[in-house]
C-alpha cells in the first residue's frame, strides 16, 4: 500500500510541475507584420518552433525579419522567457521561412548616421552576493554597433530579473552638450507591478566608440515607498557645462505614516573622452 501511494504522490507532482505555466517577458512580445531585427549572432532558424527541431539557417546580427506568427509555447533559457516566432527575411535574392526563438530578436534598434545600434537581452548569468554568500541569476543586456552589418563596438552591462522585463524602450537623444559627443542613447527595461525595478542605461557615443554611464534605477511602492535616479545634463534646468549630475531622492514612510526622505547627488566630469567623479 505504501509503495502504490508513492506512486501516486509521483504522479501528482509530476503532472502539477508539467502544468505550471510559462510567462514570456513582455520586452519580447513581438507583433505579427512588423519588421525585427536579430540581436543574436548565428540566430538559428529553425523549421518548427522547438529547440529540437531541424536548423534551417543562422542569421547574423542585424539582418531585418518580418513577424509572421506568434507560436504561444514559451521557451525559457535562464532569466529569460520568449515564444517562438515564424518569420520571413530575405537573403541575396532568396526570401526564406521559419522559426526563431524570441529572445534572439533585438528588444530595440535604431539607425543614425549611417550606423545602426541593436539594444537586446544577451544572456544570463550566475552572480554570487558574498554578504549573503548566495548564488543568483542575473540578465546580460548589451548594446552593438553596427555599419554595413560590421560589429564596430558592443558594451555590456546588467539588467533587470524576468520581473523587471515586461517594458523595453530604446531611444537617440541629443549629446546634451556634452563636449565631442556625437548623440545619446537610452536602453530602459521595466516591471508593470509595484515594487519592481526599472533600469535606464545611458552611452554616449563619439568616434565609434560607446560609453556607459553609471546605471539608473527607479521603483515604488505606491505611496509607501519609492526611489528615484536621474541624470541633470548641460542643457537641462540646473546642469553644468561639460559634466552630467547623478541625483537620487528616496522616500519611505514610518509606521506612523511620516515621509522620511533622503537625496543624494554626485557630479561627474566630462573632457571630452571620458568622465570622473568630482
Amino acid at each position: 500500500m505504501k509503495s502504490v501511494l508513492t506512486v501516486l504522490f509521483l504522479f501528482v507532482l509530476q503532472t502539477f510541475f508539467a502544468q505550471e505555466e510559462i510567462y514570456a517577458n513582455g520586452i519580447f512580445n513581438f507583433e505579427n507584420n512588423k519588421t525585427q531585427k536579430i540581436f543574436t549572432d548565428w540566430t538559428r532558424v529553425r523549421k518548427e518552433p522547438n529547440v529540437n527541431s531541424q536548423i534551417l539557417d543562422s542569421l547574423k546580427s542585424n539582418q531585418q525579419v518580418s513577424i509572421l506568427k506568434k507560436y504561444e509555447k514559451v521557451l525559457a533559457l535562464g532569466e529569460r522567457a520568449a515564444n517562438w516566432y515564424e518569420v520571413s527575411y530575405r537573403k541575396g535574392n532568396q526570401t526564406s521561412k521559419g522559426y526563431i526563438w524570441g529572445g534572439n530578436l533585438s528588444v530595440g534598434y535604431r539607425n543614425k548616421n549611417g550606423y545602426d545600434f541593436l539594444f537586446g537581452i544577451s544572456k544570463t548569468v550566475d552572480k554570487t552576493d558574498k554578504k549573503l554568500n548566495q548564488t543568483y541569476k542575473q540578465n546580460i543586456a548589451s548594446i552593438k554597433v553596427l555599419r554595413d552589418d560590421n560589429l564596430v563596438d558592443e558594451v555590456f552591462f546588467e539588467t533587470g530579473s524576468g520581473e523587471s522585463l515586461s517594458y523595453g524602450t530604446f531611444i537617440i537623444e541629443s549629446n546634451h552638450q556634452l563636449k565631442n559627443v556625437e548623440f545619446t542613447l537610452k536602453a530602459t527595461v521595466s516591471g508593470e507591478a509595484c515594487g519592481i525595478a526599472g533600469y535606464d542605461q545611458y552611452l554616449l557615443f563619439k568616434n565609434n566608440k560607446l560609453i556607459a554611464l553609471p546605471q539608473l534605477m527607479n521603483v515604488g511602492d505606491a505611496d509607501v515607498y519609492h526611489h528615484s535616479e536621474e541624470y541633470v545634463f548641460p542643457n537641462d534646468k540646473g546642469g553644468i557645462p561639460n559634466a552630467f549630475i547623478f541625483k537620487m531622492e528616496e522616500m519611505e514612510k514610518d509606521d506612523n505614516d511620516k515621509e522620511k526622505t533622503k537625496r543624494l547627488s554626485r557630479t561627474y566630469l566630462w573632457n571630452g573622452s571620458s568622465y570622473k567623479l568630482k
